[in-house]
């Protein structure tokens, strides 16, 4: 990939996921960047090379820009002195004792900043924050002589990297809209060209360009992940609907998806979505929209998320009923942990809810995982971790798929029956050839199908 005629002298304050991906994609794009974070641990590993999480083609991109002098990391915030355009990418996470978003790392290291700000420098953030708060920070930015704007991210974990390369649209938000003429402010013309120029690699292959006013842009993560949870917790409340009509909901699901109105992204049935984003950011949007008064709203998105978290418990119901309404003694593998393939992350993660909630009535869980234990294990020490897939499956009563790693989609139903003790799999992904698993001698029992 060429890099910009000129290079920018980049910094990019918080170096977990977000971050790290961030400044690996800059420094691919040709910039010269600078990752700033408080742990020494994080910072020591990304220095040497090593990726702190699971992510496909991080690691390569990470040693690559090491190698090529264009990427660092460091702890002194009072290195990003020297950059242009500061990328700031702390977490929001959701508050203890409410669903509204922490911001305190936020303005903490928005405020540690300032005093390495210049005239004419941008920051730019791109952390998921409810609306409002944009125009919060900017006063102390611009007090600085600084310029603030909004470019959201819009990174799914597991394809962050060519996200982050190949987007499918640049948002940036900033305080007036128009680029030129009496109504657009000094600052936010030079603000705007500064972030071409980081992305003008993006800009000269095709990439959307969406100028927009700072409410807006902190509006747009949160209503597309608000809008996508949506979607699956529309149809996994169809799926509820055709179970109790004798239904398929994969046949309805692949029916609605030739309407090109609707289309067939985001309308597959299963034990709902999890994570570090989609689960906190749709709590966030409606506790903001409830305090602006959009009452509306909020109570769509409860009972989006209602609907979401309810799959969870279907799942161990339908297991208890397998077993005549008590699962004790009985042994259950769950395969999966993190939240979806390709990560590891098991934040919010449906495959552990289940697999705790199983063992909570009495189960004896076998969880097994191709990237996530490490990050299973200490925290959840009532579960019996099992990384070899042929030992998880061993002497198992039943099978739960929660996670659609390609091992699992792809795993061989004649073989299986062979490790286990009960051939009954309950397939939480809708991902199995049900055809090939029932021919088998397995009992298979999806997600809305008959």
């Amino acid at each position: 990939m060429s890099g910009p005629t000129t290079p920018l002298s980049i910094s990019v304050i918080g170096c977990g996921y977000l971050g790290t991906v961030h400044a690996v994609a800059m420094a691919a794009l040709g910039h010269d960047v600078v990752g700033i974070d408080v742990s020494d641990e994080r910072i020591a590993l990304l220095a040497s090379g090593e990726a702190p999480f699971f992510e496909p083609g991080l690691p390569e991109r990470l040693t690559a820009g090491l190698a090529s002098g264009r990427l660092r990391f460091s702890t002194d915030i009072a290195v990003a002195a020297t950059a242009d355009l500061h990328f700031v990418c702390v977490g929001t996470p959701q508050s203890e004792g409410s669903d509204a978003a922490d911001l305190r790392a936020l303005f903490s290291a928005t405020e540690v900043l300032i005093p390495h700000l210049r005239p004419g420098s941008v920051v730019a953030g791109k952390s998921t924050v409810p609306v409002g708060t944009a125009a919060r920070l900017s006063g102390l930015v611009e007090g600085a002589g600084a310029t603030l704007v909004w470019n959201p991210e819009f990174l799914r974990e597991g394809r962050a990297i060519a996200d982050s390369l190949s987007p499918d649209r640049i948002v940036v938000g900033v305080s007036a809209v128009e680029e030129s003429g009496p109504s657009a402010s000094a600052g936010s013309s030079g603000a705007l060209n500064m972030l071409r120029r980081a992305y003008a690699t993006m800009l000269e292959l095709g990439t959307p360009l969406v100028v927009t006013d700072l409410p807006t842009a902190e509006l747009v993560k949160g209503a597309a992940n608000a809008y996508l949870a949506t979607r699956i917790s529309f149809m996994n409340a169809m799926a509820d609907v055709a179970e109790r009509a004798g239904a398929d909901v994969v046949g309805l699901a692949e029916a609605l998806g030739h309407d090109e109105r609707i289309g067939p992204h985001y309308l597959r049935a299963g034990i709902g979505f999890g994570g570090g984003c989609l689960p906190k950011d749709i709590r966030a949007f409606a506790a903001r929209a409830t305090e602006l008064g959009a009452a509306a709203p909020a109570a769509l998105l409860a009972q989006v998320d209602e609907i979401n978290l309810g799959q969870r418990a279907r799942i161990v119901e339908a297991v208890a009923e397998h077993f005549g309404g008590s699962v004790v003694g009985r042994r259950v593998t769950v395969l999966g942990a993190a939240f979806k393939p390709e990560s590891d992350d098991i934040r919010d993660s449906p495959a552990i809810d289940i697999a705790r909630a199983l063992h909570r009535l009495g189960s004896i869980v076998t969880l097994t995982d191709p990237a996530a234990l490490p990050n299973v294990a200490g925290r959840y020490p009532e579960l019996s971790l099992e990384a070899s897939l042929d030992h998880a499956l061993r002497d198992a009563e039943c099978l739960v798929l929660a996670t659609e790693w390609a091992e699992y989609r792809l795993l061989d139903p004649v073989r299986a029956g062979a490790l286990v003790a009960g051939r009954t799999v309950f397939d939480g992904r809708n991902c199995l050839d049900r055809e090939a698993w029932s021919a088998a001698g397995w009992k298979y029992r999806g997600i809305g199908r008959r």
